[in-house]
């Protein structure tokens, strides 16, 4: 089952269409969150003015949702209601409950169902599958590193901001594998410049070298053939005190 990107969600949301079950997943925190923003914000203002939220703890009674389901809006309004299931494992009793939420989608309401990483099995899982089928499952993937100076170049743009292409590869790379830290640098270049060109000097000004790697990013830089970026990757895993023994097996 291939889940959507967040980008296709936001186009559905711009369209006027606001799923009536939506399930957002994924493994980078600023792409869920504008995410599930993005479908906070259409229910709004498609009248869905009541809001139940559900936190999966351990322990959770699962007939809290069945519950919710089965339980009209005390004022008659339209509900969003507001699933968070951090480790994304709902168990059997948590799986069966969202699939029959699936089989009877409730009037007026609209179910958000948010989770962190989902592994392979979690993505194929059958509750994932149901929620899909009777709405949109969005799955937040990281950036890759060749992707980054196109989507700092958006966020700029978009931003009302004209950058150089020295500047986005700056951020680009001060900023790797980190979203919200390239995000902070927009904002931060939105109040230093206001609107217009942004340069080398006014990205330096916004962005400290915010850069996040593990050692698998050590294991591909190698494998490309990019000394320069081994190296950076290299120090910051020094900094951040990873252990030798494991930065080796990464490269064996």
């Amino acid at each position: 089952m291939a889940a959507e990107r967040p980008e296709a969600l936001h186009r559905r949301l711009e369209a006027g269409e606001l799923p009536r079950v939506c399930l957002i997943a994924g493994e980078e925190p600023l792409l869920q969150r504008e995410a599930a923003d993005g479908v906070r914000r259409a229910a709004r203002e498609a009248g869905y003015t009541e809001r139940e939220v559900l936190d999966v703890e351990a322990g959770f009674d699962w007939s809290r949702l069945t519950e919710a389901a089965g339980t009209p809006s005390l004022f008659g309004d339209r509900r969003l209601l507001e699933l968070r299931m951090p480790a994304g494992k709902p168990g059997r009793e948590g799986a069966e409950a969202l699939q029959a939420y699936c089989r009877a989608v409730p009037p007026d309401t609209v179910l958000l169902v948010t989770c962190n990483r989902l592994e392979r099995s979690g993505r194929e899982s059958a509750w994932a599958r149901a929620l899909a089928e009777a709405g949109v499952f969005v799955y937040c993937w990281p950036v890759p590193a060749e992707q980054m100076p196109r989507w700092v170049e958006q966020r700029l743009r978009r931003g009302g901001l004209a950058p150089e292409r020295e500047a986005v590869e700056l951020i680009a790379e001060r900023a790797e594998g980190n979203l919200l830290a390239a995000d902070q640098a927009v904002e931060k270049l939105r109040l230093l410049v206001g609107a217009g060109a942004v340069g080398v000097g006014e990205a330096e000004q916004a962005l400290a070298d915010s850069a996040r790697y593990g050692v698998d990013d050590l294991a591909d830089a190698a494998l490309d053939g990019e000394l320069a970026r081994a190296l950076r990757i290299l120090a910051a895993l020094e900094e951040e005190g990873v252990q030798p023994p494991l930065i080796l097996w990464a490269l064996a």
